[in-house]
């Protein structure tokens, strides 16, 4: 079939042609918007799930609905970066939102001075006034200006809430990857968004990211539990699945067979990211209007050969050799979060040694601890990929760094 009229779309972030399975997240957000805009206060989202199930298409989707309301909104996406460049970014997209909310000649009183503080929110990193240029502002001596994430992050979101409510609108952080943020990052940004909650002022955080970020939140501050509602999204059931992988076809008259339907599924498990690599693929390999299970069948090798070089690889070529290795044990085990003790006898070590390294992953965003002593991949189907690319487990050696104690951490005794 005409590759040019390929309706799917396996590309990171980018909407699926039908997006399904996904309406109690679209109507939470909804409900958010609607009761800020009547002066309420609600419970924010921080949508978690594995690689592919569509946290970032979510957040779009939110985008367009802000956009749609008139109100305003800053997308970030969240890396590990330090203070400085966090406040960097922030400033930018802030600068932009006091333009958006009201051109320069028709600012209040109140909006100069979020404009005010948010000079003082840079001081530290731009002296020169380059990130307010424009703004007219002149630093709000003792706000925003102490330098600590948490107490300037509450005063420029106070200034920047109460300037939208001024001008009748409001505002929607929307900040994807939220695990890499640091501890005091995210803790600056729950207690900013908390007092925001208590003032009742137009301005809300919605983010996504991977599983562990519930716990992360609530490490950072106790209540972050009544701030936000954590909803995990993940495979889609047998009905969506299929919806989404029929519908994009079916609009171009092209039809699938009930067996081609259940080999997809079988082999994307329902993932959404994976249905959306076999449409594309299949497309370029059926004929007359028609996908067969065969067509399937011969897909699936070429999605599998581009996972493998490519959705799986980038994240294995971050890891170490020992990285690396762990991995490959949890792979032995099952696609099941696995017990530390049971995978770290596969690399002949003891479960403290394998501390620093799976720690490491974690850090690195290839495991997460949905309880405790126990990891599960953030990858769907990452242990098949594992299982093909290494084919042997081959536990590297424990090499000595000093008396007594592995490279690994831990002591060799143990």
């Amino acid at each position: 079939m005409d590759p040019r009229s390929n309706p799917y779309t396996p590309n990171a972030g980018a909407a699926p042609p039908a997006l399904v399975g996904r309406n109690d997240q679209l109507e939470s957000f909804g409900l958010l918007l609607a009761r800020m805009q009547g002066g309420y206060t609600e419970q924010s989202l921080i949508i978690t799930g594995l690689r592919g199930v569509g946290k970032t298409v979510l957040l779009n989707r939110f985008r367009e609905q802000v956009e749609a309301s008139d109100w305003s909104f800053v997308e970030i996406e969240a890396s590990k970066h330090d203070d400085s460049a966090l406040r960097r970014e922030l400033a930018l997209h802030f600068r932009r939102l006091l333009l958006e909310i009201a051109p320069r000649e028709r600012w209040r009183d109140r909006m100069q001075r979020a404009a005010n503080v948010l000079r003082s929110f840079t001081l530290g990193i731009d002296p020169g006034g380059t990130l307010t240029a424009g703004l007219n502002a002149t630093p709000a001596q003792g706000l925003a200006d102490s330098g600590q994430m948490d107490v300037d992050l509450t005063d420029l979101f106070l200034a920047v809430g109460e300037a939208a409510k001024d001008h009748e609108t409001g505002v929607v952080l929307l900040i994807d990857e939220i695990q890499f943020l640091s501890r005091a990052q995210l803790e600056g940004l729950v207690k900013a968004l908390h007092k925001t909650v208590q003032r009742s002022v137009p301005i809300t955080m919605v983010g996504a990211g991977l599983p562990q970020i519930a716990e992360l939140a609530g490490e950072a501050k106790s209540y972050a539990e009544r701030l936000f509602k954590f909803p995990e999204i993940g495979a889609l059931g047998e009905a969506d699945a299929t919806q989404a992988l029929r519908e994009p076809a079916e609009t171009l008259g092209v039809q699938y067979d009930d067996d081609a339907v259940a080999a997809a599924l079988e082999f994307t498990d329902g993932y959404p990211y994976f249905l959306q690599e076999v449409g594309y693929a299949v497309w370029s390999i059926a004929s007359n209007n028609r996908v067969e299970a065969d067509d399937i069948a011969t897909a699936r090798s070429v999605v599998e050969e581009k996972l493998d070089s490519s959705f799986f690889r980038v994240r294995l070529d971050r890891a170490t050799q020992l990285e690396a290795a762990y991995l490959r044990a949890m792979a032995e085990l099952g696609p099941e979060a696995q017990l530390a003790s049971d995978v770290a006898p596969l690399l002949n070590r003891t479960s403290n040694q394998c501390g620093p390294t799976r720690s490491g992953l974690v850090e690195k965003g290839l495991l997460y601890t949905p309880m405790h002593g126990y990891a599960a991949f953030t990858v769907p189907q990452f242990d098949q990929f594992m299982l093909r690319v290494m084919p042997v487990l081959d536990p590297p050696p424990i090499r000595r760094r000093a008396k007594g104690t592995s490279i690994d951490g831990g002591s060799e005794s143990e």
